[in-house]
């Protein structure tokens, strides 16, 4: 369909803007050659997230080389509504590139930290704690609806679930590494949504 390759154009330059950002990053966070434990994740999301995100990414891929590829899972979305997801993924690749820049070589891919692991709490970490879990929310959003696709949505809400989940292990890794520091830190942002008013820091 004409519309299908118009959106495959435009999620080609979405990827355009945002992976090579994504791959510097997450090359120099590298560097240390230092080794995770993604065990500590826990058996069943060291089992499920990572495939269902490849399987996520699989069907986007797909979708972008042909649309065909994907037809098996369209869904008969409006054409505005796809258009809705376009708008939603433009502020989305902004938010990325903006995460990426601001946590710098402290990305990882687990919950664990390494050793020269600092505590980020500048640029889009000054309003909530996980911003790359907003952008990966907001990037289901918007390639759900520019794709059409149902496979992406289900797979994608699958691992954006299995995330949340293991937030709080990853926050309960964060207050054992970086104690009162992070507690001041929680108290005063959101996990997910900014805090309208913060939350009273202890004495």
């Amino acid at each position: 369909m004409a519309d299908d390759q118009t959106f495959r154009l435009i999620l080609v330059v979405g990827m355009a803007a945002f992976l090579p950002v994504a791959l510097y990053h997450r090359v120099r966070s590298q560097s240390s050659g230092e080794t995770l434990d993604r065990r500590q994740e826990g058996l069943f999301i060291l089992l499920t997230l990572r495939p269902l995100g490849l399987a996520t990414m699989g069907g986007l891929v797909a979708f972008v080389l042909d649309p065909a590829w994907m037809a098996w899972a369209s869904a008969p979305l409006p054409v505005a509504l796809r258009w809705a997801g376009v708008a939603v993924g433009v502020p989305t690749v902004a938010l990325g590139v903006w995460t990426f820049r601001s946590i710098g070589r402290n990305i990882t891919d687990t919950v664990v930290t390494r050793r020269e692991h600092t505590l980020v709490t500048h640029g889009p970490y000054r309003f909530v704690r996980h911003p790359f879990y907003v952008t990966t929310g907001l990037a289901l959003v918007a390639n759900s609806l520019t794709t059409a696709n149902w496979f992406i949505a289900l797979t994608g809400a699958a691992a954006l679930a299995l995330m949340v989940v293991r937030t709080t292990t990853e926050e309960a890794k964060l207050v054992k590494r970086f104690g009162d520091d992070y507690r001041r830190y929680m108290a005063r942002t959101g996990r997910f949504f900014p805090r309208v008013r913060s939350a009273p820091e202890a004495d």
